[in-house]
């Protein structure tokens, strides 16, 4: 039996990834280590708001800076 992942209509962010989208365009470091040990999901990877470079660490794409904007 195969289990399908769930996925909502409407995608709303949580505090948290809003926080960590905000701490990237104001270009503080976020790592993956650091991401896990907040409790991030991988969402923001996902749904093409963040993606990662070949050390692990975060960079906020155009879609992620016009959420937070939209946010804001």
């Amino acid at each position: 039996m195969q289990i399908a992942n769930y996925r909502a209509p409407v995608y709303e962010p949580t505090v948290d990834e809003l926080e960590t989208l905000k701490k990237l365009e104001m270009g503080e470091e976020v790592s993956l280590w650091s991401a896990a040990r907040e409790h991030l999901s991988r969402r923001l990877l996902e749904r093409g708001l963040v993606a990662q470079d070949v050390d692990k660490h975060w960079h906020i794409t155009e879609q992620g800076r016009e959420l937070i904007r939209r946010k804001l």
